[in-house]
């Protein structure tokens, strides 16, 4: 399996944005709710407003000076609460920057335990270590919760064994957004984390929830790349469950997994997907681990 260094998690940007903060660009969603990209680490998304600034994700280390700038260039209020939709890098780099302003970082308990050990992640080499203190979530949660937060009622719902052991989704009601985190990587294959309780049948069944809370008119921010709508969640679903039950038929059928990467299984979506930082071998090898464990 051919590896691709953390410069690969290359992002499709939106095609509008209203300002940018070096390499961020902001894009206000509804009210008080927008969404930051930059060419490093996962999507953000804030809610500004009375209560102060909620950060859902913070990117990577290194980078938080930045991100932290972006934040305060739609208010300039100091960070109160981040949700960690997962325990990855690239989502929750900026922990220990947040956390020493006295950032109260949430998340599932899973994450809570993963970045408080030391983790390896094979496919990037990457190893994480154990966060401080003050970047570990201080809040945590073993299913579903609700913030009651600038006038939003934002529902946080655990979705198990999905890209990790320990994501969750962030359902803003009133406004009608969904913040999906790495449940959806828009535009490419995405990275599932089969090592740390990932799964593909879990990222169908997560996104299965999302569309029963999804109408026409839902806007949905992925993890990585540009926003989608109820239309394009159906085909992403769509797409990973026909591709997951031809790799399901090649190992009943009992082929290897480089006869299965040789069939290519995944043909008919690589022109649209394929081009991201998991290519279609990779993915394909991705899922014939999961689904051979099955």
């Amino acid at each position: 399996m051919k590896h691709f260094p953390l410069i690969m998690l290359t992002l499709f940007f939106i095609p509008f944005s209203a300002h940018a903060q070096n390499d961020v660009k902001i894009t206000p969603l509804k009210n008080n709710i927008h969404m930051l990209v930059s060419p490093q680490g996962g999507n953000i998304v804030t809610s500004t407003g009375e209560d102060g600034t909620f950060i859902i994700d913070d990117q990577l280390g290194g980078r938080s000076e930045i991100i932290e700038a972006a934040v305060k260039s739609i208010n300039d209020q100091d960070i109160k609460f981040i949700l960690n939709t997962h325990y990855h890098f690239d989502h929750s780099g900026g922990n220990e920057f947040f956390g020493a302003k006295n950032a109260l970082i949430v998340a599932h308990d899973n994450v809570r335990k993963r970045l408080s050990t030391r983790q390896f992640i094979t496919y990037f080499k990457r190893e994480m270590l154990p966060l401080s203190k003050a970047g570990l979530p201080t809040l945590t949660f073993a299913h579903d919760m609700t913030f009651h937060y600038n006038g939003s009622s934002i529902n946080i719902i655990h979705i198990p064994a999905a890209h990790t052991d320990g994501d969750a989704v962030a359902h803003f009601t009133d406004e009608n957004i969904i913040v999906a985190g790495d449940l959806i990587f828009n535009g490419m294959y995405p990275f599932i984390d089969i090592e740390h309780g990932g799964s593909v049948m879990g990222i169908i069944a997560g996104l299965d929830v999302l569309l029963t809370l999804a109408d026409d008119k839902t806007v949905i921010v992925p993890g990585h790349g540009p926003l989608m709508n109820k239309s394009g969640l159906q085909t992403y679903r769509q797409t990973l469950a026909t591709i997951a039950e031809h790799i399901k038929s090649a190992i009943k059928d009992g082929k290897t997994r480089e006869q299965t990467i040789a069939a290519k299984p995944t043909q008919e979506f690589d022109a649209t997907l394929g081009k991201g930082f998991i290519g279609p071998d990779a993915f394909v090898s991705f899922l014939y681990d999961d689904l051979s464990r099955i």
